[in-house]
């Protein structure tokens, strides 16, 4: 379905019964909402209503030129407004990558409309802001991101050779096909600069601006995850106050939807049971 809020339009893809209680799904980079495909059944089978959405930049409706329009308050403001048109009061959050920062701003500000937050792979980002400044290990695995806030240069690099690079990037994720189900949406005319766009209007002060969780909050990292490193990942308690989970899973890499969709459905299950 297209869900028209705040002069934008975004696509959201709704799943399960109809009077189940609302997931809302929010994915990361260079991803969209099909992210959640293979988690989704389960969370259907326990009877919950999930909606994955396309977030800023990744909608075709949806993607406003200006950097400063991808700052973390816009896209928080976004998923509040979207949780609106749906005429969902409250949700349960689980968000992915750049999702995960977007589900900690919506839990930090908006309490009221996350029921449980489930975190995947990125943690607070005080927590990540923290790691970035203090530990050489995060800031080496961080460094790609000095390429991608480079306007023109990151797209070329990213997009040459039918998007070798991209596709290389996404290599952990899985076969051929669903490497390209990823990078080739990214080939569509501005769709890498949008997507692009989160990276460059990403700064310290926003990440250490999102306030501390008070929602119950599970957290699931990956120990072959080469973009969030442990220090990062241990961080993430002190900026929760509610109920606080952390999972761990073993041999997995950074990409755990669709790498890992049983077990971290089973996390997500074990988070949204506690709110019932």
């Amino acid at each position: 379905m297209r869900v028209e809020v705040r002069g934008l339009t975004f696509e959201v893809h709704a799943g399960g019964p109809a009077d189940g209680e609302p997931v809302l799904l929010l994915h990361g980079f260079p991803q969209h909402s099909g992210e959640w495909d293979e988690v989704t059944p389960a969370l259907h089978a326990a009877g919950l209503r999930t909606y994955a959405l396309d977030q800023r930049g990744y909608s075709p409706g949806a993607r406003p030129a200006e950097v400063e329009a991808y700052r973390i308050p816009e896209l928080v403001a976004d998923a509040a407004a979207v949780l609106d048109a749906l005429g969902v009061d409250a949700a349960h959050v689980v968000g992915h990558d750049w999702g995960a920062i977007v589900a900690w701003g919506l839990a930090a500000a908006h309490p009221d409309r996350v029921r449980t937050l489930t975190a995947v792979s990125v943690p607070h980002p005080a927590a990540m802001a923290h790691a970035l400044t203090t530990d050489a290990r995060q800031k080496a695995r961080s460094s790609y991101m000095a390429l991608f806030r480079k306007p023109g240069k990151a797209e070329k690099v990213l997009l040459a050779f039918r998007a070798v690079a991209l596709r290389r990037l996404l290599g952990g994720i899985g076969d051929a096909a669903r490497v390209a189900r990823y990078a080739d949406p990214m080939r569509a005319p501005g769709a890498l600069t949008a997507a692009l766009n989160w990276y460059r209007a990403m700064s310290g002060k926003d990440l250490a601006a999102v306030g501390p969780v008070s929602v119950p909050t599970t957290y699931v990292w990956s120990d072959r995850d080469t973009a969030v490193g442990r220090v990062a990942a241990r961080a993430c308690a002190a900026h929760v106050t509610g109920d606080y989970r952390p999972v761990t899973l073993a041999g997995v890499s950074h990409w755990i939807p669709d790498e890992a969709p049983g077990p971290l459905a089973e996390a997500i299950l074990a988070r949204t049971a506690t709110a019932r």
